[in-house]
């Protein structure tokens, strides 16, 4: 090859990727975080369609009309410590909508489950009321996404155990746990131990954690076992479909940094973590981006550069495939 051809081949690359958006860092629009409250037995909402649960919104300040994303929190878990990481996706030109399905729930998530079947449903009935008129909801385009608990919700919504009247184009399991242990599974159960017997008809993303399995101390299990976590759900999955594991990051390492409260204060101690919070939950941030850039808006370029280790990840990747 000549030295001139060398040197096109090198610009063009260069070009390239400098064409692909940061990801990974906080993107070109500023964002709102917005929480709206649902009516009560006690209270009445002012609201002229109240959503069904009380949300977190992250959104764009600027005009123009965005993509969806709801976000379904983990076991136990609020919806406000994810605030940070909503925000990171917000910036990057899409609406993040997080309800807080439950303050206690028991094993079974079939409440969690129509909760968010009515959320969705929701959506074109009543989001647009809680918006500027210069923002508007791209409702046909809609991505779902869950933590922990809320991954195995995800997953069950998406497999139709609930009926919506929108249709979802990607799904993303954060870390997915579905129950204790194999035979251990919380009602109802979703992995069947079936490989790619998963019959989605939508893009799918799992984020695993290399530490989740592990134990933090004698006394607790750990938070995302093996046999109900993140590898079994990707073994279930049909193509399109990524799996990336950040190597020595924890089930809760997504998470903001300041979680308040008793609870916020137990997601330090119940899981095994890695060194810092921020990392993690850039990788997550950026990877969800990139992924809904290219189911939802036919933008590859971010997650193919990620796939073929031509972008500069946050975090050391034990697992990187898409299929």
């Amino acid at each position: 090859m000549s030295s001139a051809t060398t040197a096109t081949a090198a610009n063009t690359a260069d070009a390239a990727t400098s064409s692909m958006t940061n990801v990974f860092a906080i993107g070109r629009y500023k964002t709102v975080l917005q929480t709206v409250e649902t009516r009560s037995c006690t209270t009445k909402s002012t609201l002229a369609v109240p959503p069904p649960k009380p949300l977190l919104i992250a959104r764009p300040s600027e005009a123009g009309e965005y993509p969806i994303l709801v976000l379904l929190h983990g076991y136990l878990l609020y919806n406000s410590f994810y605030s940070q990481l909503i925000q990171h996706i917000a910036s990057h030109g899409f609406i993040v909508i997080a309800p807080q399905l439950y303050i206690l729930a028991g094993p079974d998530t079939t409440d969690e489950i129509q909760s968010t079947a009515a959320i969705t449903n929701w959506l074109s009935k009543g989001l647009h009321y809680l918006l500027p008129p210069h923002v508007q909801p791209n409702i046909n385009k809609l991505g779902l996404a869950g933590h922990s608990r809320g991954g195995k919700v995800a997953f069950a919504l998406a497999l139709e155990k609930e009926a919506t009247s929108l249709k979802f184009s990607a799904l993303i399991g954060l870390d997915p746990v579905d129950g204790m242990d194999k035979g251990k599974q919380t009602p109802p159960p979703v992995l069947t131990y079936v490989p790619h017997s998963f019959d989605l008809d939508m893009a799918v993303m799992v984020i695993g954690t290399g530490l989740g399995e592990v134990k933090k101390n004698p006394l607790f299990p750990p938070c995302a076992p093996k046999g109900v976590n993140h590898q079994d759900f990707f073994n279930e999955c049909q193509e399109p479909a990524c799996h990336f594991v950040a190597k020595d990051y924890g089930h809760l390492d997504l998470l903001d940094d300041d979680t308040e409260g008793l609870r916020g204060k137990t997601t330090y101690c119940l899981c095994k973590n890695g060194k810092s919070r921020e990392p993690m939950r850039r990788f997550v941030g950026g990877i969800v981006v990139a992924f809904m850039n290219a189911y939802l808006l036919g933008d590859n370029k971010d997650l193919l550069a990620i796939k073929d280790g031509q972008k500069t990840v946050p975090v050391e990747l034990k697992t990187n495939v898409c299929q």
